[in-house]
């Protein structure tokens, strides 16, 4: 039956071997790993390179290039991209003093690559600033063996009906948790904001939840994150899909619900600030659910259905503590008069500098429509 579990060939390599080499000394010299996200906006890519001192800072990592026309990035007659580096991280996989780094992506006259959101996201932070902004992101997604297939699940046919899976304890009611535990571990050891993990709903999809984060550093910790748990899941020879609807049926989707506060929500009274961006967000349900996948909400259509926990696509709604509408406030917020709401309309596969710039700009620079506005002149 392990052969039926579908795990890749290099997952099968000796792993005792690999740690031999590992071991041995690096002289000074320190191997940073750069990472970027590629043309689909969903893809990690990354690339290695020797410094001959260990980086303190970010600006010790000197800038790189790469072929953007591999990536979907740029044409091969002018296909040179720079990676510039925004975040740096300890490396769980080589280990002290190595580093992974989050670079942004420009094209060849230094202009923004199409999937560089962060670029404007930053622009949008910084205005915002004084506002103190707080996101939480919760980001599910869903182990597949190499075929494709939700790993753990029958060859032929479906594990038992939804109930028993959700923070599920058990052989018989998850699957995979060595690779959850594992990405927890590496996460923290980098210095990733991961706060908490759990099994979800439909068997073998998991969740694990980034932050708080204030302003840029959320999307920043949750690409990083991401490109930890795929790195986790190269090693035990699976795939992780954040797939938004990975199986059609009775089967919950997978989101990345966002909870979020400004300063003046946090503080006493801070609800009817809360009401009030909600008012707000009610006003532009359109142009969110536009930026909150990658395919301008095509993908969010499959998931956002009404049923399984979610909202409709056509409708904007908020409760207390309801996990059907668009915009929830948890119960102990709405008892206490303060604290923050969670937005379940992103998508798994959302890129969070989208989601949380589109947020700022509703609920605190009071945009408005479907159009955005350009501040890179104020």
């Amino acid at each position: 039956r392990a052969v039926a579990m579908s795990v890749s060939h290099s997952s099968r390599l000796n792993k005792l071997v690999r740690e031999q080499y590992m071991r041995l000394p690096q002289d000074g010299r320190v191997q940073v790993t750069y990472v970027w996200i590629d043309g689909s906006g969903e893809g990690v890519r990354c690339k290695s390179r020797t410094l001959e001192k260990e980086p303190k800072s970010i600006e010790d990592v000197p800038e790189w290039n790469f072929d953007g026309s591999s990536t979907a990035q740029a044409e091969g007659s002018n296909s040179d991209m720079f990676l510039v580096p925004v975040s740096m991280f300890r490396d769980p996989f080589c280990l002290d003093p190595n580093k992974l780094v989050l670079c942004e992506v420009l094209k060849y006259n230094r202009k923004p690559a199409e999937t560089n959101l962060r670029h404007t996201c930053k622009k949008v932070m910084d205005l915002v600033k004084d506002s103190h902004p707080w996101f939480g992101m919760e980001q599910e997604y869903t182990l597949l063996g190499i075929n494709g297939h939700p790993y753990g699940w029958p060859d032929n046919g479906f594990p038992g009906p939804q109930g028993p899976y959700y923070c599920g304890v058990g052989a018989d009611k998850v699957y995979g948790r060595d690779i959850v535990e594992s990405h927890y571990k590496a996460c923290l050891y980098a210095g990733v904001k991961i706060c908490g993990t759990n099994a979800e709903v439909m068997p073998s999809q998991w969740e694990f939840q980034v932050g708080p984060c204030e302003g840029i550093e959320m999307g920043d910790h949750l690409w990083m994150a991401r490109f930890i748990l795929h790195r986790v899941c190269e090693d035990f020879g699976v795939v992780a899909t954040l797939d938004p609807k990975p199986m059609t049926g009775n089967w919950n989707g997978a989101g990345c619900h966002t909870n979020y506060s400004t300063e003046e929500m946090r503080r006493e009274g801070g609800l009817k600030h809360i009401e009030a961006a909600i008012e707000k967000l009610s006003k532009r349900h359109d142009y969110h659910i536009c930026v909150y996948d990658p395919r301008g909400g095509r993908d969010n259509s499959r998931r956002l259905t009404g049923h399984h926990e979610t909202s409709n696509i056509f409708e904007f709604s908020a409760g207390v503590a309801n996990r059907g509408a668009s915009i929830r406030i948890p119960r102990q917020v709405g008892q206490d008069g303060y604290g923050y709401f969670e937005d379940r309309r992103p998508a798994a596969n959302c890129d969070p500098y989208a989601v949380t710039e589109a947020i700022m700009r509703t609920t605190v620079l009071n945009e408005t429509g479907v159009e955005t506005k350009d501040y890179a002149d104020h």
